[in-house]
């Protein structure tokens, strides 16, 4: 039966700002769950990115004394910087043949890392002094250094800027005058960053990474740090075949040509390899 009030009365109905509460949080909380699972499908549901395989276009000869830690191409014309304490050098390398066609070793006390060509100099690291060299490209005489924070692994450039990446995870762009960092990105696969970064090549607008001890290379986009997809070399040069220390370490790329060459920390070929998508 109804209710009544003091007086005998009909009670007045329970106020509806309570009910209009709840209905308002429990909106506001079936919103929250629908943009999470949104942003979860997103994340998660996202393709893994592409894993391409490779075909062996030539093999050409190459110095299995060679350190190869960069690698690259100007003019058709074949570039190398090997490492190792006293044994650092930078290099002209006639392709055909393997035969070292000019040769300037660096400072003793510096373990050489990675090349870069651009607009008529050959810049080269240093491991873990934070020293940068920049040679004349024709002549190999030294221009002038620079210097840079943390350890030198792999370098290249996008045409204006130097890219460097130095064991982890993060790539850094220079200025290739003043040196200064224009700006950084980290390298991520599906959201987990990618770390042992090491020999660069900008191929196509887009970054290759060589990773240390790995046997794939990284796409990755320059703007984000994605990973755009992974190059599968492991069947070039089995491991079975070389020592621990003979990585996968050399990425060169005749943009006007159109070829792409490998090679690896004292390994006796250099191959020129076309990407086969799987």
């Amino acid at each position: 039966m109804p209710t009544t009030d003091a007086a005998g009365g009909p009670a007045s109905p329970l106020p509806a700002a309570p009910k209009v509460r709840l209905k308002w949080l429990v909106a506001c909380a079936l919103a929250a769950v629908a943009v999470g699972a949104a942003a979860w499908a997103q994340l998660h549901g996202r393709s893994a990115p592409e894993v391409a395989g490779f075909k062996i276009v030539a093999v050409y000869p190459h110095d299995p004394n060679a350190f190869t830690q960069g690698l690259a191409i100007a003019g058709g014309q074949l570039y190398e910087g090997t490492g190792l304490y006293g044994q650092s050098t930078i290099r002209k390398v006639d392709l055909a043949t393997g035969r070292v066609e000019k040769q300037r070793p660096i400072n003793a006390t510096y373990f050489g890392e990675g090349i870069a060509i651009l607009d008529g100099h050959l810049y080269q690291l240093t491991w873990q002094h934070g020293i940068g060299i920049v040679y004349d490209l024709a002549t190999f005489t030294q221009q002038r250094t620079f210097q840079y924070t943390g350890e030198g692994w792999g370098l290249t450039q996008d045409g204006k800027q130097l890219i460097l990446s130095d064991g982890s995870a993060k790539l850094r762009f220079l200025d290739p005058q003043t040196f200064a960092v224009v700006r950084e990105i980290e390298v991520r696969d599906h959201g987990q960053p990618v770390t042992k970064l090491n020999e660069l090549e900008y191929i196509d607008g887009e970054v290759w990474s060589n990773v240390w001890y790995d046997d794939r290379i990284a796409r990755i986009s320059p703007s984000t740090g994605e990973v755009l997809g992974w190059i599968d070399l492991a069947a070039l040069y089995p491991k079975s075949a070389r020592s621990s220390e003979a990585v996968l370490n050399g990425i060169a790329y005749d943009s006007a040509a159109k070829r792409l060459f490998v090679t690896g920390k004292n390994w006796p070929q250099l191959y020129e390899i076309a990407i086969v998508r799987r």
